[in-house]
């Protein structure tokens, strides 16, 4: 079994989770439902399909896991585009925070992905 917690991409994937959820407590309220919920779903998803992944017995099933986390990445890049472009995000540091913790994530994911699929 892999040992994901050691993955920068994985590292990334919980600092940006927990950068989501500080974030999205000071959306509206009628947004519980909506995006805070969704952005909170995607950003705990990055992470959770690391780990699920890393105890897959195979690569194939690794690199679908990964493969799925970077999909979340990037549908949480643009939910982070739609929070700031409604107004929902506190200050432009945040949003810059949010932008860069989601880019360097996506970027970790893409190329540990990339360097699977270059050794197999």
């Amino acid at each position: 079994m892999r040992d994901y917690r050691k993955l920068q991409a994985f590292q990334l994937s919980n600092q940006l989770a927990l950068a989501v959820y500080a974030a999205t407590r000071d959306f509206p309220k009628d947004e519980l439902f909506g995006l805070t919920s969704q952005m909170r779903r995607a950003a705990v998803s990055i992470g959770s399909n690391i780990a699920e992944g890393a105890a897959r017995s195979t690569e194939k099933d690794y690199l679908r896991f990964l493969d799925i986390a970077l999909g979340s990445s990037l549908e949480l890049e643009y939910q982070i585009t739609l929070s700031a472009q409604l107004g929902f995000l506190n200050s432009d540091t945040q949003e810059q925070n949010l932008r860069e913790l989601s880019t360097r994530t996506s970027k970790a994911l893409h190329g540990l992905i990339q360097s699977y699929r270059a050794k197999h």
